[in-house]
């Protein structure tokens, strides 16, 4: 049989041992919080790798991602050439109102044009202010900390191995090229000096 007032004396312990302990609690906005290196505030535009190919915004789940663009013609690259069009981007943002932060967009970027960045203090007092555009979206770009570097027993990623090689071609090219340059025009036709055709077997026998 429980004793009368058993309870109260054990919350009143509980109570008694936290107030001799020391608070732990962070005073925000006064000190800021010590987020991990990987967490997910909100999403970063790196504009200049956008292509516009509509991946990120077709994979979202909320479709909180909204994307113009038109289409522009450039001019060929050489005499002969054909004209190419590419894809402008117009109008990049995202509703962070239907953002449930799963990071699939980011997942699918084929080029490296949208990073997370741990930025959390975009709190708006309109829920339709939560729908920032790219420029906001490029601020944050700035805030989105370094990779951690790779293990050093790690294997080298193809891209980086593909572009050692081309790097690797392109100097042997230029140096063979250079070593031309430097040997003159005419060094590998002339022969030694003081050197002719040889004469003909019946001039000689004639001059004798």
């Amino acid at each position: 049989m429980p004793v009368p007032g058993s309870g109260l004396a054990k919350g009143l312990a509980v109570t008694l041992r936290t107030m001799t302990r020391r608070s732990v609690t962070a005073h925000y906005p006064d000190a800021l919080p010590e987020l991990p290196p990987r967490s997910r505030g909100v999403i970063g535009l790196f504009e200049e790798n956008c292509t516009v190919c509509m991946l990120c915004a077709r994979e979202c789940p909320d479709w909180c991602i909204y994307i113009d663009s038109h289409k522009e013609t450039m001019p060929a690259a050489s005499p002969g050439g054909r004209e190419r069009s590419r894809n402008v981007l117009d109008r990049f943002a995202i509703d962070f109102a239907l953002c449930m932060y799963c990071g699939i967009c980011i997942d699918v970027c084929p080029f490296d044009a949208l990073f997370w960045s741990p930025e959390f203090e975009y709190a708006e007092t309109d829920i339709r202010d939560l729908t920032h555009e790219r420029d906001k979206l490029r601020d944050w770009m700035w805030t989105v900390p370094e990779p951690p570097p790779l293990d050093p027993a790690a294997e080298e990623p193809k891209e980086v191995g593909a572009a050692r090689k081309t790097a690797d071609k392109l100097a042997a090219r230029q140096e063979e090229s250079a070593q031309e340059e430097s040997a003159g025009p005419g060094a590998a036709d002339s022969g030694p000096a003081g050197s002719g055709p040889a004469p003909e077997r019946g001039e000689q026998e004639g001059d004798s």
